[in-house]
């Protein structure tokens, strides 16, 4: 794991939220402004933390468990915004484990902007097709 007291603040608070996230603390909450603004692919853009928990209840009911591979996180800051780039694996409801090696590599970017400490924006950049079903798509794309 990273040396977190030589992070910035920023970093640090990232990685908390991935911390909880994946540990399924929902006092994640507490890292987010009242009014963040938030992206998701085919969840869209809101803002507010209502828009969060919304999220949450609709992702997990399609995940049982996720996993972020913080300590190979890519980082780029610049001023109030934060970059996370990495790699997630985890398990569907259904019990199908992801990312399937081929296709499915779990990698995402998450763009972060903060103000007063919390996370005021938050942006996720991810294929939602975490088990690589979407065939019509992956039979244009995929060399697999």
């Amino acid at each position: 794991m990273m040396e977190q007291e030589k992070l910035s603040p920023n970093v640090q608070r990232a990685i908390e939220y991935f911390e909880k996230i994946d540990a399924g603390d929902e006092s994640y909450l507490a890292l987010f402004s009242e009014d963040v603004r938030f992206f998701f692919p085919k969840f869209g853009t809101h803002q507010g933390k209502q828009s969060l928990i919304r999220f949450g209840e609709r992702i997990g009911s399609s995940l049982s468990q996720i996993q972020h591979d913080i300590a190979n996180f890519n980082f780029i800051e610049a001023g109030n915004m934060l970059v996370v780039e990495g790699q997630e694996s985890g398990v569907m409801a259904d019990g199908t484990v992801w990312p399937d090696g081929k296709v499915s590599q779990g990698r995402f970017c998450s763009v972060f902007e903060f103000s007063g400490g919390l996370i005021n924006r938050m942006f996720i950049y991810v294929d939602p097709d975490f088990p690589s079903t979407d065939s019509a798509r992956i039979s244009v794309l995929s060399e697999n």
